[in-house]
């Protein structure tokens, strides 16, 4: 086991991928999971380039303003660290990280897809999984599931020339969307942007460099999700400068069984004496900024 274990990695950023010089490719996945009596935020943080293949897991602190680190490097010839695990702590809370990534699948985002979990237990409770393996977590750690963690917010940032893709969860009933940004901001013909979700065509902008800004709202699965886009960078500025802002955001009124919920209290009293809301209808906004490249 290797317990190296960082209180606070001012090195490492969640949002600005070109802070180190060499570009990554970085998905923060923000959750809410309840450990040592808190709802807390826990952020996957997935990062690669051409040197490095990481996870980072980041879990807030309700008693200040540091958060605890763990870091799980995925180096393809670090093979026997793919199965393992670590333990912090996170205010006296003893935690333990296991992982199984050795058959994980990637489809060119840091972040696998399938086959691999990641696990959080305090005091003998799952208190988030992340991925599809679940089974082999309880079989491996005897431990028991504890309050369902939520994930409330991803953010990607993406290279590319003139496609982007990523994934979202916005129905945690269901399997992930495929989310597809193209455009065609160079040649002959005015720039033009198209977005698809799971293969289909959703939002087409024309003279993109008039509407370069913009939202609208998308049906997906009978679900309305509002799509927000900044892509002014792409068309004004030097390649690989800045970025191209996509947000996708669920648009969906609260259902009543949650609204009893609240009504009814679900809430959490911390142990610091205060009240730590958690809510079931919370929903996952994805955030992606897209960097062009020559």
């Amino acid at each position: 086991m290797d317990s190296h274990v960082t209180s606070r990695d001012q090195s490492i950023s969640l949002d600005d991928p070109t802070s180190t010089k060499i570009a990554q490719c970085t998905v923060a996945c923000m959750y809410q999971a309840h450990i040592g009596g808190h709802w807390r935020t826990v952020t996957a943080l997935w990062t690669k380039n051409i040197m490095n293949h990481s996870l980072n897991i980041f879990v807030d602190s309700v008693e200040s303003n540091h958060r605890q680190n763990c870091k799980i490097d995925l180096k393809p010839w670090h093979f026997w660290g793919k199965k393992s695990y670590k333990t912090f702590e996170v205010d006296g809370f003893q935690i333990d990280v296991y992982w199984d990534l050795r058959s994980a699948k990637f489809s060119g985002s840091p972040e696998p897809c399938s086959e691999f979990y990641v696990a959080l237990i305090c005091d003998d409770e799952v208190v988030l999984l992340i991925g599809d393996l679940k089974k082999k977590v309880y079989k491996r750690s005897k431990t028991r599931p504890g309050a369902d963690a939520l994930l409330f917010s991803k953010k990607e940032h993406v290279f590319g020339k003139k496609s982007f893709t990523t994934r979202a969860k916005f129905d945690k009933n269901r399997d992930d969307y495929e989310i597809v940004v193209e455009s065609s901001t160079v040649g002959p013909k005015d720039p033009e942007m198209w977005i698809s979700i799971d293969g289909i065509v959703l939002i087409h902008i024309r003279n993109l460099q008039w509407k370069f800004r913009g939202n609208e709202i998308v049906m997906v699965n009978k679900q309305p999700i509002q799509v927000y886009w900044d892509v002014h960078a792409w068309l004004f500025m030097n390649p690989g400068s800045s970025h191209g802002v996509f947000i996708f955001k669920p648009d969906q009124p609260i259902a009543q069984s949650d609204k009893d919920d609240r009504q009814e209290g679900t809430e959490e009293k911390d142990n610091g004496g205060g009240n730590k809301y958690h809510s079931k209808s919370v929903q996952c906004s994805l955030f992606l900024y897209a960097w062009k490249i020559e």
